[in-house]
């Protein structure tokens, strides 16, 4: 069987895949040649430390030491969001930048508790995202899905007030999904038990998700699994270390939401070949490829595909079966997923002529 490297031939197969993104934080996105222009704007002083230029920033987020010092910056980031039109900027400027990657469908993640913090509504933060993914719909053809997130940082009474303030939103099907992010050390899935059955009970079509066996251990994922409920995993990579959990992971077929580049910008490995994507094929475990916060860590949906090639050598028919699940694995509408794996159909027909010649 044929093993290709990266050239420019399959970088084009690579780029025409039609991609969906399971694991994308919007405020991740805010690209520094957007955050000046939304802090001047907005008239926000940034902290007298902050970078004062755009190369400044951009050659700091290439020195994160670990998560905490990537969450110090993402955080003062999210300052200089105050308007539905400062939401509405920051998603349209990621569908735009991802479609040309490939980007056919994408679900969302936002951080509510990071602005309602700072006096801003649920509802402004909504109305700003929902408003780029009708436009991402209208004019990119990138279907959507919005993801809230609770910041297991904060205490969880906080988390349940999020919750309640967001409770028609769920109830009425604007939001999608319920995620759990920020650091996993040290506050474990079980925390958050009563915050997931509380979101169950706002709609039956909910989906849940959570990140956990990033920095967190195996047991992070189990404890998401069997506590919060959740029908996938985000990150998922130290699921590797537990057999059982592997097997149980296939059985169940529950899709782990893998993120190259930032796995390896926040130190979780020092280098994509380490991370357990021949382990997760071998053993049948569906997963995506993802870019996190590509603002922050250099490299959108295409960029990842890239790094994942350059380290495996997939050959055609592995990229198939990992577009495939992708599409499976998605939250959308079954007929969303048969436009896509017909458009999977078309790209393997044209680069089978050219690459298996």
């Amino acid at each position: 069987m044929a093993v290709y490297e990266c050239n420019n031939t399959f970088r084009d197969f690579l780029r025409e895949l039609p991609k969906c993104e399971h694991h994308l934080h919007l405020e991740g996105t805010l690209e520094p040649d957007l955050l000046y222009p939304l802090a001047r704007r907005n008239n926000v002083k940034l902290p007298e430390q902050f970078p004062k230029t755009v190369e400044e920033l951009e050659n700091r987020y290439k020195q994160f030491k670990d998560l905490q010092d990537f969450l110090d910056f993402y955080y003062i980031g999210c300052e200089v969001l105050l308007q539905e039109e400062d939401f509405f900027d920051l998603a349209w400027a990621y569908f735009k930048r991802s479609r040309s990657q490939g980007l056919k469908h994408a679900e969302v993640f936002f951080d509510p508790q990071s602005h309602t913090s700072r006096g801003i509504s649920i509802e402004t933060v909504v109305k700003g995202f929902q408003r780029a993914c009708i436009k991402a719909q209208q004019e990119l053809q990138i279907s959507s899905k919005l993801i809230m997130c609770l910041l297991r940082h904060l205490p969880v009474e906080d988390c349940k007030a999020t919750l309640e303030s967001a409770r028609v939103l769920f109830e009425t099907q604007q939001l999608h999904g319920l995620g759990l992010d920020s650091a996993e050390k040290p506050f474990p899935p079980e925390l958050f038990t009563e915050c997931y059955e509380t979101a169950r009970s706002y709609h039956p079509d909910i989906k849940l998700t959570a990140h956990a066996g990033e920095e967190g251990d195996a047991s992070y994922v189990l404890k998401s699994l069997d506590l919060l409920k959740t029908s996938r995993i985000d990150h998922g990579v130290r699921s590797a270390e537990d057999p059982e959990l592997m097997a149980r992971l296939a059985r169940e077929q529950i899709m782990c939401t893998i993120c190259p580049l930032s796995s390896v910008k926040l130190q979780v490995v020092q280098d994509v070949r380490e991370l357990p994507f021949a382990q997760f094929l071998d053993a049948g475990i569906p997963f995506s490829i993802n870019s996190d916060d590509p603002a922050y860590f250099g490299g959108y949906i295409l960029d990842n595909y890239v790094a994942v090639q350059t380290r495996f050598n997939w050959t055609l028919n592995v990229w198939k079966k990992v577009v495939q699940q992708s599409v499976n694995g998605s939250w959308c509408e079954e007929k969303r997923k048969k436009e896509l794996l017909l458009e999977l159909d078309a790209v393997m027909t044209k680069y089978e002529g050219i690459l298996e010649k």
